[in-house]
């Protein structure tokens, strides 16, 4: 049974409906990295798993999840709104068929996704391709890749460079890395990070600063 890790900071309202589409087979583990709004009590109280990881950061709350996870397949996503769980069948799919990391790749709809966050990630995307030789187009919040395997990584990042250290150290590690494409929606509330210019230059200087340890070893 996959693990799929839910970092939450203050999504009360977006829990019920995201919790409610799970797919029959994947757990659900809600890291509440300090909300204030109730989101763990209201995630109990849907039926997932909940842990708290008091220290702020995507990265900090994807590493609980990740420790507290049992499965030997873990998934990541966001738990917004933004992404239905359902699309987690269709990387599972492509995880059955041989791939070691798969992605999320998002096609948003019409006004889910801010300008200045498309732009950043398209950069950041390039960069990716530029130094692996990838050819992927996101660096999406869902994806599923092997418990032990991902843990193996040592991935240290605890901010917003997370997803972008997972995957370039997967790369290095001769990963086969594949990208599936997944709907994005207009979100419930405003992103903590995407949501604004702050955030999304906060995130971009944590993921240059995963390109540059690369770049230089």
């Amino acid at each position: 049974m996959p693990d799929v890790i839910l970092p939450v900071l203050d999504e009360a309202a977006a829990l019920p409906p995201v919790l409610a589409a799970m797919p029959v087979g994947f757990h659900p583990i809600v890291v509440d990295n300090g909300s204030t709004d109730g989101s763990g009590r209201i995630a109990a109280d849907c039926g997932a798993e909940v842990i708290s990881e008091p220290r702020r950061g995507f990265g900090s709350a994807c590493f609980a999840g990740l420790m507290a996870a049992t499965g030997d397949v873990v998934c990541f996503m966001d738990c917004d709104g933004s992404l239905d769980p359902v699309e987690l069948l269709s990387l599972e799919a492509t995880f059955d068929d041989g791939a070691d990391l798969v992605l999320g790749a998002r096609r948003p709809e019409r006004g889910a996704w801010p300008v200045h966050a498309r732009i950043a990630n398209r950069a950041l995307a390039f960069e990716l391709r530029r130094r692996t030789g990838l050819d992927l187009s996101d660096l999406g919040p869902m994806r599923m890749a092997g418990r032990e395997a991902l843990i193996d990584l040592g991935l240290r990042d605890r901010r917003s460079g997370w997803p972008l250290e997972m995957v370039l150290k997967a790369a290095a590690a001769g990963w086969n890395i594949a990208e599936v494409p997944v709907p994005l929606r207009a979100r419930s509330g405003r992103s903590k990070v995407t949501g604004t210019v702050r955030g999304t230059a906060q995130a971009i200087r944590d993921m240059s600063a995963q390109l540059r340890e690369i770049e230089h070893g």
